[in-house]
């Protein structure tokens, strides 16, 4: 058997590298900008781009897309490469890959500030972005296919298992929660509405979170902790157990980010009891990680990149575990809403997915440049200033969330609202938002360190873009009989991805297609529910344009907290005109689910100039432009028309009544307000804002009125 020579392609993982290191920076500098925010609303420096609710997604999909998905992309071409003793299929593809993501990188960074989004968590980009994501990770899963299937290793390593669900599952993912119709080039409205895009955004984002940053990041994990430990990894039959139950349990669990809402009972028990069962897998990958250093644990002590890795081992293993306890509906009623989610989602990022990808670059730059890390002592202090700096963000929202979630409960002993006014329980954690943002002050220092370090470490050494290398050629297999039945599937790399494929669609299947397979007459309606009229769908854009949903939810639950604070809790069917739903992930402000009615259109015009002058110490950020500013009259129609498509009950020919149906109703709202001594016209943004806030939760108060 000849041995066979080639080169590894070490130049796009340098670039994939260079670009997790920059995103990484610019990420969480604008998460850093948006926490200032929470306790200094000031910090938006007066201008609408750089305020909390646009800024936030931009800091999310950073973070990531851009961090996070240039990190895989960098630990996986590097990996699978020597994995599979083989060059990547296609140099062009690789570059195209690169390329690719980061103009969509660079998309998302021009819109999403201009408010050009469709407010899915997550999801935020509209749908040109969307198409462009969808090639470019077609475009990574050939390169990556082709490259499985020109290897010269027999067996596929556990790292390319997990790999291969990753690029599977996050297809499937992106391509059904993308499902929208457009209105026009950066406009669409989503294909499901209410409920339903409730249950697809969700099983959506939890399995984002599961597919694009846990699964690759654990195949990344198998590969470079045992090369930076120098140790095999701990069990190989753990990995089978830990892959096939990881991947098949995960995909079932989103409903849980839905408990106590208008979802159907089944599908949150569904949720609640997969979310329980993924603790033992997960927990099977933390161990194998954790035991893969059994005889090296000495070196931990000394070793700043297996440090970086064990923490964020245990970060994850935390994660996992606390995942499941929130998805329990005793400990949801308290949490959710709560700061307790986003303390979890950032133990996940920051511990996990940040402090495994620093591991990995300190360990891979010096490989690829020939050299050692230049300083061990920097990388050991950027491992403290991260530790810390988890610790200082982590720590501050628990406080925070149990404070809140108390509070909101409290009751008094004659049977009232003990905070009946929702900014007394927002002010109280005001200082746990400044650690928070201390918190991740000294993490993003830590990065500059290690920016530092490894500029010096390649400068002292040589980089080798293409790494030679040489392996005998690929025999073709012959079964003995006796192989163990795992080693045959991984021989078999088109039958593994089927397999894979069956094991992650299931879930979907099951807890999906009941819910597209309703029809309106399944759904439980509201008679005096009817269709947001043109002024009210325009002010509800508006609202979605500007994040309002990062601060304010749209879903009372059924506790008699709620209902006392907020009215009557909300019904599935108050909500089948809306696409999409903005039920919401977190109360940094009040519900608004019953705002409707509530005040007089002069009291949201003044809040929205300036909220202290309604609410004396509210965080909230003033609004002006939208007072200026003029929304577009002209684009009506096609919004309606777009809307009737997707099964709006609008009257055929609505459009061309519906400018002077908008203005109509504009002038009602601008005699009000100039009844209060305000001026303003019917065009401008405040006015349709006005009209959408005023309509919320209405339909179901003039029902109660007219019973």
């Amino acid at each position: 058997m000849g041995i066979e020579k080639f080169h590894y392609d070490n130049k796009v993982v340098k670039y994939f590298a260079i670009a997790t290191v920059i995103w990484g920076a610019i990420g969480m500098l604008v998460g850093l900008l948006a926490a200032t925010q929470l306790f200094a609303p000031e910090a938006n420096m007066g201008n609408e781009y750089t305020t909390f609710g646009r800024i936030r997604p931009l800091h999310t999909n950073a973070v990531i897309f851009a961090f996070v998905g240039n990190a895989i992309f960098a630990g996986v071409y590097y990996s699978m490469q020597r994995l599979l003793k083989t060059r990547m299929f296609s140099d062009a593809l690789s570059w195209i890959n690169f390329w690719g993501w980061q103009i969509i990188i660079l998309s998302a960074v021009l819109t999403l500030p201009l408010g050009i989004t469709t407010s899915k968590e997550y999801a935020e980009l509209e749908w040109p972005i969307d198409i462009a994501i969808a090639l470019i990770w077609v475009v990574f899963g050939i390169n990556m296919i082709g490259t499985i299937i020109r290897r010269r290793e027999k067996h596929m390593y556990v790292a390319i298992w997990f790999y291969i669900a990753s690029f599977v599952t996050v297809a499937v993912l992106h391509v059904v929660n993308s499902f929208a119709l457009p209105v026009n080039f950066l406009k669409s409205y989503s294909a499901f509405a209410g409920v339903q895009d409730a249950l697809v955004q969700w099983w959506y984002g939890h399995n984002a979170v599961a597919f694009f940053l846990t699964t690759p990041y654990l195949g990344l994990m198998y590969y470079f902790l045992p090369k930076a430990a120098n140790r095999p990894i701990y069990s190989y039959k753990l990995s089978i157990v830990h892959f096939w139950a990881l991947i098949f349990l995960y995909i079932w669990a989103g409903p849980h980010h839905l408990l106590y809402t208008s979802l159907p009972e089944w599908a949150q028990a569904l949720g609640t009891a997969f979310s329980i069962m993924l603790i033992a897998p997960s927990w099977g990958g933390m161990v194998n990680g954790l035991l893969t250093l059994r005889g090296a644990w000495d070196r931990v002590k000394e070793d700043p990149i297996l440090k970086f890795m064990v923490v964020a081992i245990t970060a994850y293993g935390m994660a996992v575990f606390e995942g499941p306890m929130l998805s329990l509906k005793n400990v949801n009623a308290i949490a959710h809403y709560t700061d307790w989610i986003v303390a979890h989602v950032h133990i996940g990022g920051l511990g996990w997915n940040g402090f495994l990808t620093f591991g990995i670059l300190y360990w891979m730059i010096p490989q690829m440049w020939k050299t050692q890390l230049f300083s061990k002592k920097l990388a050991n202090t950027h491992f403290w200033l991260g530790t810390l700096g988890i610790v200082f963000y982590a720590l501050p929202m628990y406080v925070s969330a149990i404070t809140q979630g108390l509070m909101w409960k409290e009751f008094t002993a004659e049977g009232i609202l003990q905070y009946p006014n929702f900014l007394s329980t927002t002010l109280q954690i005001i200082p746990m938002y400044m650690l928070r943002a201390f918190g991740g002050l000294l993490y993003l220092s830590g990065v500059f360190v290690m920016v530092y370090n490894l500029i010096k470490t390649a400068k002292q050494g040589t980089f080798v873009p293409n790494e030679a290398a040489e392996a005998p050629a690929l025999e073709k297999a012959v079964s003995t009989g006796k192989e163990y039945w795992h080693r045959v599937w991984e021989r078999k790399p088109v039958f593994f991805t089927i397999l894979t494929t069956v094991a992650i669609l299931l879930g979907g299947i099951f807890e999906l297609i009941p819910s597209f397979m309703m029809k309106t007459k399944d759904v439980t309606t509201i008679a005096s529910v009817q269709p947001y009229t043109p002024l009210e769908l325009e002010g509800r854009d508006i609202y979605i344009s500007e994040g309002c949903v990062g601060c304010h939810s749209q879903m009372i639950r059924p506790f008699r907290s709620e209902t006392e604070r907020y009215g009557e809790y909300s019904k599935a069917g108050e909500f089948v005109y809306d696409r999409p739903f903005l039920w919401g992930s977190k109360r940094t402000g009040p519900d608004l689910h019953r705002v409707g009615a509530k005040y007089p259109d002069s009291w949201h015009y003044n809040h929205m100039y300036d909220p202290r002058s309604m609410s004396p110490g509210s965080t909230m950020p003033p609004y002006p432009w939208l007072l200026s500013q003029a929304y577009d009259l002209e684009g009506l129609p096609d919004k309606i028309t777009t809307m009737r498509k997707l099964g709006v009950p609008y009257e055929d020919g609505f459009e061309e009544d519906v400018q002077t149906n908008a203005l109509t109703q504009a002038d009602k709202i601008v005699k009000s307000l100039k009844a209060d001594g305000i001026e303003t016209v019917p065009e401008a943004k405040i006015v349709a804002l006005i009209a959408y806030l005023q309509r919320l939760g209405t339909d179901i108060k003039t029902e109660v009125a007219e019973n």
